[in-house]
């Protein structure tokens, strides 16, 4: 394999050293996964190596530098990303994350979008009525929806906010837990609980639920009902049955904007249930007005460790499937 150097001034100190990070671990960052070289000379980087191995990391390097020169962060899991971009020779599709707010926190943080999929699931959202959003967990699915709600209700696009999850969870029963529904049901819905709060700060989302223009509940309370005007979000739509995502799906009235979204790998319906998520996404996936997007592990923002999680877990769950197949022959 041919050798090769290259080398890519940063145009400044400042700029340098932001894509360098703490203790250069950006910079060994993309030498370690990448297998290249690489050493700091004045405000330049010098990158050796592999000839296709230099050419990923200089383009790294080169979209850090553009990130960099913008104002972004350049947090460790947004230089894995694109890492893993420069592998498939798309490492310039990052810059394109570095315009446009999702939405504003209630302290004032910009919220944007980190990754190419990502970008696709908002522009899904805002594009059609309903949008489907699978992907594995740490992708952003629900955070994002419930960024857009916010944003909907704030430039009255939407009257009210209505969240939805189906009662259903790994090995436990409603009827397990003490308390009337309600208090039944908070934990499940704890998570849209947290993004509101975070979105909305706690006395306008107290002010606001208490007024009904933010509404909860479990997937059952959304039978024989109409929703015109709302943006409504379906979390963990793994769990639903085919006759359930029927019924919700359904509901859908004028000037309403619907988000599904749930993880496939994580089903805890009965044996022979078919998850109504993947069902409806095959059947709905051509229609007019529906967006159906799918994360995958490069889309993960939590710790990059989870990216890693959620393909070893992938990878093992080929391998079943063709034992199986092999089994079955």
């Amino acid at each position: 394999m041919n050798e090769s150097t290259r080398k890519i001034s940063a145009g400044g100190a400042d700029r340098l050293q932001r894509v360098l990070g703490a203790f250069d671990e950006n910079l060994n960052l993309i030498a370690g996964e990448l297998g290249v070289n690489i050493r700091v000379d004045g405000v330049a980087v010098v990158i050796s190596g592999a000839e296709e191995r230099v050419a990923q990391a200089s383009s790294v390097i080169e979209n850090l530098l553009v990130l960099a020169g913008n104002g972004e962060s350049l947090e460790k899991g947004r230089v894995s990303y694109c890492i893993e971009l420069a592998k498939e020779g798309k490492a310039a599709d990052i810059t394109k994350l570095s315009s446009g707010v999702v939405a504003i926190t209630s302290r004032g943080k910009p919220i944007k979008c980190k990754t190419v999929g990502q970008k696709r699931y908002v522009d899904g959202i805002k594009q059609n009525a309903v949008t489907f959003g699978i992907g594995p967990a740490g992708t952003g699915k629900t955070y994002l929806a419930v960024c857009l709600a916010v944003q909907a209700l704030k430039q009255k696009q939407a009257d009210k906010i209505i969240l939805t999850r189906p009662a259903v969870e790994a090995g436990e029963k409603l009827g397990f837990l003490p308390g009337d529904l309600q208090t039944k049901v908070d934990p499940y819905l704890r998570p849209l609980y947290d993004a509101l709060q975070e979105m909305l700060g706690l006395e306008t989302y107290t002010k606001l639920m208490e007024r009904g223009s933010i509404e909860i509940a479990p997937l059952a309370y959304m039978r024989g009902r109409t929703l015109s005007n709302a943006f409504i979000i379906l979390d963990e739509a793994q769990n639903t049955t085919r006759e359930q995502m029927k019924m919700f799906l359904t509901r859908l009235g004028d000037g309403s904007k619907m988000v599904i979204t749930g993880d496939v790998t994580q089903i805890d319906l009965p044996d022979g249930k078919k998850s109504g998520l993947e069902h409806a996404a095959e059947v709905l996936k051509d229609v007019e007005g529906i967006a159906v997007i799918r994360l995958g592990d490069k889309d993960v923002v939590r710790n990059p460790l989870v990216m890693r999680i959620v393909r070893a877990y992938e990878a093992d769950g080929n391998g079943r499937r063709k034992l199986e197949e092999q089994t079955d022959q």
